[in-house]
């Protein structure tokens, strides 16, 4: 069954692998999910769906797959039911031998042929009784009341037994532009990868063995190779102080998350934008700064840079020998940003400012023109559009 679930997520175009099929039956056979359907959905969702924003993909596919899309009459969908039939006025305690004597009307197709006259019979508010559309009752229409299963027109959830809940829900769509997390950066610093086979022979080459092993005429004759690595190498340069400040939270993540992901990885820090001299500790700045021209000698080409700044500043701070707020720098900052262009391969600007507002702010758009326009949102998005061209 489950296989046929799995080929049914793949024709909703849904990037499940068959090693995350793999965790859910391991999953399931340590029994996380038992004859509870809920569960079984939140466990195969935790294993299938590696990305939210094919979360309501994966959603319609298990329903259509498990339960079926059950097609109700749109003109019910529209109907109008007067708020004060459904006001809670009070809210009724039922003994048990008044439990036990509410009855099922007799299945979903019962219910919708009834919830239908009575929405054409009723005319005025109801509550505590058993029929009507109202509340704090035992009719299986309305609110706040009980009855094993029935339509919840609106409110809350009390005893977890609607089998419809009559009201327009408003839901947004999944916005691919919000910061999700560390798990989620990561997924998108992921699309920039150089894989390369080093280190100890530690994985089973399949192939390698197939062959060994039929040339011995079935004498297992295991084959193993060093497993692959992303060998791609980065250096991140994060401005900090001042203007970035609020964005420190999401900084953070993402070098939480680059630091995981990246094994060759080097960080420097600056502040506000790019001069002569850099630094790797925040508390020893004037102290122990790094020339920039080292960064440039010391690491090749092929090292990929991303800048992490708000680029919010006066023009000159980028333009004009002496404009940094901090020191009087002889030469532009846009001349050290040039060289650093010149020498490596691929540059990139990440902006934690929303991108809606960057054109109201002249260094912003002065420095996206100085990128070549490789200014990137901080965002999910953003994040994947940046590693896809650092991976060109």
């Amino acid at each position: 069954m489950l296989i046929n679930f799995f080929f049914r997520l793949r024709d909703a175009k849904i990037p499940v692998t068959i090693r995350e099929l793999m965790d859910l039956l391991e999953a399931l056979k340590h029994h996380l999910a038992i004859y509870d359907m809920d569960a079984f959905y939140q466990l195969s969702r935790t294993c299938l769906v590696k990305d939210e924003r094919h979360y309501d993909k994966f959603d319609r596919t298990f329903a259509e797959y498990f339960e079926g899309v059950k097609r109700v009459d749109p003109g019910l969908l529209n109907a109008d039911i007067p708020d004060e039939w459904l006001k809670k006025a009070v809210e009724r305690h039922f003994s048990q031998e008044e439990m036990d004597a509410i009855k099922e009307l007799g299945g979903l197709d019962k219910l919708m042929e009834e919830f239908q006259k009575r929405l054409e019979e009723q005319k005025e508010r109801h509550q505590g009784g058993n029929k009507w559309i109202g509340t704090a009752g035992t009719s299986p229409f309305g609110a706040y009341g009980t009855n094993p299963a029935g339509f919840r027109t609106t409110g809350e959830s009390r005893n977890k037994r609607a089998v419809k809940v009559w009201e327009k829900r408003q839901y947004k769509n999944l916005d691919d532009s919000r910061d999700l997390g560390i798990r989620n950066i990561k997924m998108a610093l992921r699309r920039l990868r150089r894989l390369a086979r080093s280190g100890a022979a530690e994985e089973l080459n399949v192939h390698e063995t197939i062959q060994a092993t039929a040339e011995k005429g079935g004498l297992l004759d295991i084959k193993m190779m060093p497993e692959r690595r992303n060998r791609v190498k980065v250096l991140l340069f994060f401005d900090v102080g001042g203007s970035m400040d609020p964005h420190v939270r999401v900084c953070e993540e993402l070098f939480s998350a680059a630091r995981s992901e990246f094994k060759n990885m080097e960080f420097f820090y600056f502040h506000n934008f790019i001069y002569e001299g850099i630094w790797t500790d925040n508390h020893r700045r004037w102290e122990d700064s790094t020339p920039t021209w080292d960064i440039i000698h010391k690491y090749p080409q092929d090292y990929r840079v991303i800048f992490i700044g708000d680029a919010s500043m006066a023009p000159m701070e980028v333009s004009s020998p002496g404009g940094s707020v901090e020191h009087y720098n002889d030469e532009s900052g846009a001349a050290w940003m040039h060289r650093i262009q010149d020498h490596f391969d691929k540059v990139v600007w990440l902006n934690p400012e929303p991108e809606a507002s960057w054109r109201n702010v002249a260094s912003i758009t002065h420095i996206q023109a100085l990128m070549e326009r490789h200014m990137y949102p901080l965002t999910i998005k953003g994040i994947e559009e940046s590693m896809r061209y650092l991976s060109r």
